[in-house]
């Protein structure tokens, strides 16, 4: 397989990563509008070459884009000369936008996805092999992905050992507002909380696994964050919204004393656990 990744960060880096591990004849070329990711993407192995020209994915057996949402939508029209037997898979984390953006084309070329894994790490050097590993991905509206393109992308996040669900763009995108979009809004405003009122050596003493677990992804780049919460904005303020009311409650429950309720409350919560 000749395969393109444009975006050599953490997410293209480790799909580089797992497929070399998967499979053994595999090529892969490298597109990043930063120089040095380029570099120490060819340095770490992670690519077998680099381009910085389009035109050289024309014929290629996938293309994966790996980069912001914001950067996915500037790309696409740059697209539209590979071959039909061409398959681009995006990985970004919103989908609704993304999907109204493909020109009819190349609409059969695409299979919209998003893998629900990273970390709040960047760079090739973050790259893991085992990022993929038992993690699941959405498909979105696949039922306009073209038939070679269903398969190959199916059989490629099977062969990594992934989950695949599938799930309209739009339903996808007000799922994602709850379970991963705000909780990074979250993250961000404790992070901000804490550092307005404690002093740096209050925090690295106290801070226990709750609050780094809490915090931990607030460490995630402000550059790719900005395009999804833009994105996904109407979602995300229904995210908040409903986050906040469950705050105010709590806040309510502890002014009046009613630890009962509060009890209660915390009990209803736990129920979560069952799911997970």
């Amino acid at each position: 397989m000749q395969i393109g990744i444009i975006g050599l960060g953490l997410m293209g880096g480790s799909f580089a990563l797992a497929l070399k591990e998967r499979y053994e004849e595999v090529e892969i070329i490298g597109y990043d509008h930063n120089d040095q990711h380029c570099i120490e993407a060819l340095e770490l192995g992670l690519v077998d070459k680099i381009t910085d020209d389009l035109e050289d994915f024309e014929n290629l057996d996938l293309i994966l884009l790996a980069i912001p949402v914001d950067a996915i939508l500037n790309i696409i029209p740059h697209l539209n000369s590979i071959s039909n037997k061409t398959t681009i898979i995006d990985f970004g984390s919103t989908k609704s936008l993304i999907v109204d953006s493909i020109p009819k084309s190349i609409r059969e070329n695409f299979v919209p996805a998003h893998p629900m894994t990273g970390t709040e790490k960047s760079g090739p050097s973050s790259a893991i092999s085992n990022l993929y590993r038992g993690k699941v991905v959405v498909l979105c509206n696949i039922q306009d992905s073209g038939e070679i393109q269903r398969r190959l992308a199916k059989k490629i996040f099977s062969d990594l050992g992934m989950k695949i669900f599938y799930m309209d763009a739009i339903e996808h995108d007000r799922h994602a507002a709850f379970i991963s979009h705000m909780p990074h809004a979250l993250s961000y405003a404790l992070a901000n909380s804490v550092m307005k009122q404690e002093n740096p050596k209050a925090i690295l003493a106290l801070a226990g696994g709750g609050f780094k677990d809490m915090s931990r992804i607030a460490k995630s780049s402000p550059n790719m964050w900005e395009d999804i919460f833009r994105q996904n904005k109407n979602n995300l303020l229904e995210a908040i919204f409903s986050f906040k009311e469950e705050l105010e409650q709590c806040e309510e429950m502890i002014k009046a004393g009613d630890w009962k309720a509060l009890h209660k409350w915390m009990e209803k919560a736990n129920s979560l656990h069952e799911i997970l």
